[in-house]
């Protein structure tokens, strides 16, 4: 089924990911630091791969321009401050779990206050248009 193949596929992808080193504290404040380029490099290199597979999953197909949200400045920032801080992005967390790391727990629970406080947050104090996100 195609649960299994994706469940088999993400159970890879985090073993690859403990075993780079992205579920370490010690080594992503290294590459936070600019102490050791290992991890930066691989993140590059795994968003420029990205890159190439959306270009041919598109086939020359033309991505409609989205208006700049102003909100994404300080959410990269509040994201980049987040993962610096805890030593994991939301993927990171989750693989961390998975190696039985139970500090991840407090990360996973921050993402989910995070997730449901954005909303209330939106709605009460910035008010942006969500259209933007939408597209």
């Amino acid at each position: 089924s195609v649960h299994v193949r994706m469940a088999l596929v993400g159970l890879l992808f985090g073993i690859a990911f403990s075993c780079m080193g992205f579920t370490d504290f010690a080594e992503v404040h290294k590459m936070f630091a600019f102490q050791d380029f290992r991890l930066l490099l691989t993140f590059c290199g795994g968003v420029a791969l990205s890159t190439v597979g959306f270009l041919v999953l598109a086939r020359g197909q033309k991505f409609a321009r989205r208006a700049f949200h102003k909100g994404t400045i300080p959410g990269g920032v509040l994201f980049g401050a987040g993962w610096a801080l805890t030593g994991a992005c939301p993927t990171g967390a989750l693989v961390q779990i998975g190696e039985g790391k139970a500090m991840a727990a407090l990360t996973v629970l921050g993402i989910a206050v995070g997730a449901w406080a954005y909303p209330v947050l939106h709605r009460t104090v910035f008010r942006w248009p969500l259209q933007a996100c939408d597209a």
